[in-house]
């Protein structure tokens, strides 16, 4: 009898069941492990590839992760997510306010660095809290992403392309 891929949202429910169960925050397993909390979130989500050096951090921080789910997260995960999470108010404050701040964020992007972006992908995120000015609490997030310029399209620089020598 073949052995059944568990879905996504099992593998889901399987790693958060163990954070829960630890009762630790994203933040403590995060300071516990040497990464950001977001990435935490990421790996426990099946978002993000678990690395090597950080198996024993994240055995040492979640004992209760058994051999089989600490080999599903060192597979590359499908980065996906379901559409309608949009619908939960903080996704969509976040993407508002994305939408909103965006063409600024780009413009100054372009004035200080140039034509570019920034990468989703040598990309480091983290929620901290603080306190306002006003005593009240407020919410960082910091998107910390490597600058990407964009390349001119010459055909001299296309490694796929042959070199035919000029007559």
């Amino acid at each position: 009898m073949e052995k059944e891929t568990p879905t996504k949202a099992s593998i889901v429910s399987s790693l958060m069941a163990v954070k829960r169960r630890s009762g630790k925050t994203f933040s403590q397993i995060a300071e516990e492990t040497g990464l950001t909390n977001v990435y935490v979130a990421q790996l426990l989500r099946h978002q993000a590839q678990l690395k090597p050096d950080t198996v024993p951090k994240l055995r040492a921080s979640l004992p209760g992760f058994v051999d089989s789910q600490i080999q599903l997260m060192m597979e590359p995960p499908l980065r996906s997510y379901d559409p309608s999470i949009i619908q939960d108010p903080t996704i969509y404050r976040l993407n508002e306010a994305v939408m909103h701040f965006g063409e600024s964020i780009k413009e100054i992007i372009n004035e200080d660095f140039g034509d570019g972006i920034m990468s989703a992908i040598d990309f480091f995120c983290s929620v901290d809290k603080v306190k306002g000015v006003d005593g009240k609490e407020r919410v960082v997030l910091t998107f910390d992403g490597k600058y990407l310029p964009h390349t001119e399209h010459k055909v001299e620089n296309m490694v796929s392309r042959p070199k035919v020598p000029k007559e």
